[in-house]
């Protein structure tokens, strides 16, 4: 690529990046928004610090890959799971403690963090059918097994409930119910991805067959979007739930959760039409915008509203895998198949 070609992206100009040698699992940032956390493959992260981006710690976490990774919900940093059983934390500083072990045979493939206040928060995990749900500091509230293995895994946006999605549906629990009554909805066939509209008016997932389901609440009417060219693997809502980003086609996809939508309503397609599969998808907390990263490297920010798009890193570095904003949408974070891991500044100036 060419000088003034990869100078037009956001990256040359306002990036800092690392090769770091492994595949790139997960990015998040700190629910201070002080501290940027890359998880990798070979069971390790990289911390950076956004006050000096150019300073990463590296921490050994698992024996073994670490397989999801979230935002510690009370502390400075970051919570995972691995294939060694355990769960997790790692600090800004790159310490590393225990929170639990759900069995040195079990991978932990899924975490969620949801923060109550200051100094209260959840924690919530999975090992093949079961999940567990943690206070902060690591003590078990509940456990909760399921009709076959978990495969996604979110709080809803009051941390009142959990979606575990699994084979033939999703189960809905209940946080703080002293006797549990989950609620089930189904449909038949594998689903890969739970995701929660912000307001908790409905629940999607992502399935085998190139498609999505979604049951509507509190009625469980369902919901059927379906013409994708590849599994979706990346879900997320706008800050209000009105616009749902999926990756799995060679756009970023957009279906309208208002007006009627998304049933009857055709998406909206950003940054498409070159047949490059989108792969990740992260939509901004604050505004209208989602960034998408894509099967060959590229990374890009379109507002939705007028579907202008903003290149953001060059088609070099494989495919993007992770893709993260800031707690206040000053800086995006993402990373690729091949360790490639980046941070941009998106901010006014």
């Amino acid at each position: 690529m060419s000088q003034a070609v990869e100078d037009s992206y956001l990256l040359k100009q306002r990036g800092i990046s690392r090769d770091l040698d492994a595949f790139v699992v997960g990015v998040r940032f700190s629910r201070d928004g002080r501290t940027v956390g890359f998880a990798l493959g070979d069971g390790s992260m990289r911390v950076a610090k956004l006050d000096d981006p150019s300073a990463w710690t590296s921490a050994a976490v698992h024996d073994g890959a670490i397989l999801d990774v979230a935002t510690d919900p009370t502390g400075d940093g970051f919570i995972t799971g691995g294939d060694d059983g355990a769960v997790r934390r790692v600090s800004a500083d790159g310490t590393v403690s225990d929170i639990a072990s759900l069995g040195a045979m079990k991978w932990v493939e899924h975490v969620a963090g949801y923060t109550l206040d200051k100094t209260r928060g959840l924690i919530v995990a999975s090992a093949g059918k079961l999940v567990k749900l943690f206070d902060q500091a690591g003590k078990e509230l509940k456990s909760f097994t399921h009709p076959s293995t978990v495969t996604g895994l979110t709080f809803d946006g009051k941390g009142k409930r959990i979606a575990a999605s699994h084979y033939n549906g999703v189960t809905l629990w209940f946080v703080a119910a002293k006797t549990d009554t989950p609620r089930k909805l189904e449909w038949k066939g594998s689903h890969t991805a739970v995701i929660m509209h912000p307001e908790g008016e409905a629940v999607v997932t992502a399935m085998q067959e190139n498609a999505l389901h979604g049951w509507k609440l509190p009625d469980a009417q369902h919901m059927r979007m379906s013409g994708y060219p590849a599994k979706t693997e990346s879900l997320s809502f706008t800050r209000t739930g009105k616009w749902l980003a999926t990756s799995g086609a060679d756009a970023m996809v957009m279906w309208p959760f208002f007006g009627g939508g998304p049933m009857g309503k055709a998406p909206l397609e950003l940054a498409g039409g070159d047949g490059i599969i989108c792969r990740q998808v992260a939509c901004h907390p604050k505004e209208e915008f989602v960034a998408g990263g894509f099967a060959d490297g590229l990374v890009v920010v379109a507002d939705i509203g007028s579907s202008r798009i903003l290149p953001v890193a060059p088609p070099d570095h494989g495919p993007v895998t992770a893709l993260a904003w800031s707690s206040d949408g000053s800086r995006l974070a993402f990373g690729t198949e091949t360790g490639f891991a980046a941070l941009v500044d998106m901010s006014r100036r």
